[in-house]
């Protein structure tokens, strides 16, 4: 007789390794993420404060940079088109390590985050062009509600005190790492007009170097930083957008581990560099990005003009039925069981987190209404509004299972042999349960030890009262 063969477990438990590695890659996007957000805000007060709304303009639009090198760029420019690509160079490694060492090294397991991000960027999309065909909208915006903000999702987790199971927080991660790739795809394909195939080969021989020097083991900050700028440089002249050679340099880097390394050469440079994207790059560009007036015309204007309301209803309805249709149907189609400790409105909850777009999204669309101020600013309204209110119902969802979630997480952490390791993960480790069975041992015989003081205290209080009753008065 045949053995069933096991279903597969659809967001099931992951191994010790990918935990720790996804626990502390989220704590630093965490982090970011609050940065972020308050960049995000001061952005706000600075440019719709009226006595400060001049110093923004003029902050924001001041150029600087050598103009030979046609580097004569505005501070927002740079922050766009700079500072980003710290951002992309950091993604680059990111998807790298998900390639070869990751969630996506495994077909089986990669299905299910990379349909679910498909679906959750083709369907805001799909949203988006069927509000303008009905309004009469510009479709150049197709793209603004397709792209998630890890970071600003997991701020906004920090903000409200929700724990998410780290199945959860991996799928969510996973998500928007694929999310990333579709995102410089489509700012590589959709958003380059004309290329200078000069400064494009350039760029390419540049990238052609920084690999065979990796491949060498050259060594020295001052080698690759120098050789990086003029990739960049070179890059932002071809007229592709010049976040696509950090993405390119982030792809190079090894993210395997060789016999004796505790790191890989990825992993050590995403340690370094991170912090500088998260810390500085990512919050500047908010900063300079995010500066949209919110006054009751302009946000009557959002919900009034189509452009601006598909993106509002890409983010909040596209990404989550995108996503949650999308785990659906792989599930579906794959034969794979949700994890017993989890339910769809969970996947749910994610999905609609997944709908703070904010990073990416403001990114594009600059790029997709280039020339068109007045527009462009009222798209990043949109994306701001929309962001937020995904979060508030994603807020919403998840509260509703926070005691769960908590459960799950206290089970996930625990470890009461204190040996580093959760024990969930030593459940069928004979020693662990040995050195259990020894730690309650040496409970119990406390408890008894105890046990018999109270009872020896409690004869002697006995026979204390006992005395005083037998003394003549």
């Amino acid at each position: 007789m045949a053995t069933p063969t096991p279903s597969r477990k659809l967001l099931g438990r992951l191994s010790l390794p990918e935990r720790r590695f996804v626990a502390d890659a989220l704590r630093a996007e965490t982090v970011g993420g609050v940065l972020l957000l308050v960049a995000a805000i001061a952005a706000l007060i600075w440019a719709n404060t009226p006595a400060l709304t001049n110093s923004y303009d003029t902050v924001r639009d001041f150029h600087i940079g050598p103009a030979a090198l046609g580097l004569d760029l505005s501070i927002q420019h740079w922050a766009a088109d700079g500072l980003l690509a710290i951002f992309f160079f950091v993604a680059g490694i990111e998807l790298k390590r998900e390639l070869v060492a990751g969630d996506l090294r495994d077909p089986k397991a990669a299905a299910l985050p990379v349909i679910a991000a498909i679906c959750g960027m083709a369907v805001p999309a799909l949203v988006y062009a069927l509000v303008n065909t009905l309004g009469d909208g510009s479709m150049n915006g197709w793209a603004v509600p397709t792209a998630t903000d890890i970071a600003f999702a997991l701020a906004v987790l920090a903000v409200i005190g929700t724990s998410l199971p780290s199945a959860l927080r991996a799928f969510l991660l996973t998500l928007a790492v694929v999310d990333d790739l579709f995102a410089i795809l489509i700012i590589a394909v959709f958003f380059t007009n004309e290329i200078d195939f000069l400064a494009l080969g350039g760029a390419v021989l540049g990238l052609a170097l920084f690999w065979f020097l990796l491949r060498k083991n050259v060594r020295g900050w001052y080698v690759y930083v120098p050789l990086a700028l003029v990739i960049w440089g070179l890059m932002y002249n071809s007229g592709i957008h010049a976040t696509i050679a950090g993405v390119a340099m982030g792809l190079m880097l090894r993210c395997t581990r060789k016999d004796g390394e505790q790191h890989s050469p990825g992993e050590h440079i995403e340690h370094l560099i991170r912090p500088v994207s998260a810390g500085l790059a990512v919050p500047l560009f908010a900063l300079f990005s995010a500066g949209v007036s919110l006054s009751d015309e302009s946000i009557g204007q959002v919900f009034g003009r189509p452009e601006t309301l598909g993106v509002v209803l890409g983010l909040v309805v596209g990404k989550t039925v995108g996503i949650f249709g999308g785990t659906w149907l792989a599930a579906r189609f794959t034969k794979a069981e949700l994890n017993e400790d989890l339910a769809w409105p969970d996947v749910l909850a994610v999905a609609s987190l997944a709908g703070i777009g904010f990073t990416v999204s403001l990114l594009i669309g600059e790029l997709a209404f280039a020339g068109d101020e007045i527009l462009t600013d009222e798209v990043k309204a949109a994306v701001l509004i929309g962001s937020l209110i995904a979060a508030v119902v994603a807020c919403v969802l998840l509260k509703l299972r926070d005691r769960r979630y908590r459960a799950l997480t206290e089970d996930e952490e625990r470890d009461d042999d204190r040996d580093g390791i959760p024990d969930i993960y030593e459940e069928h480790n004979p020693e662990y349960h040995l050195r259990m069975a020894k730690i309650y041992e040496n409970k119990a015989a406390e408890h008894r030890r105890r046990a018999e003081a109270a009872a020896a205290g409690r004869a002697e209080a006995a026979a204390g009262s006992s005395a005083e009753g037998d003394r003549p008065a």
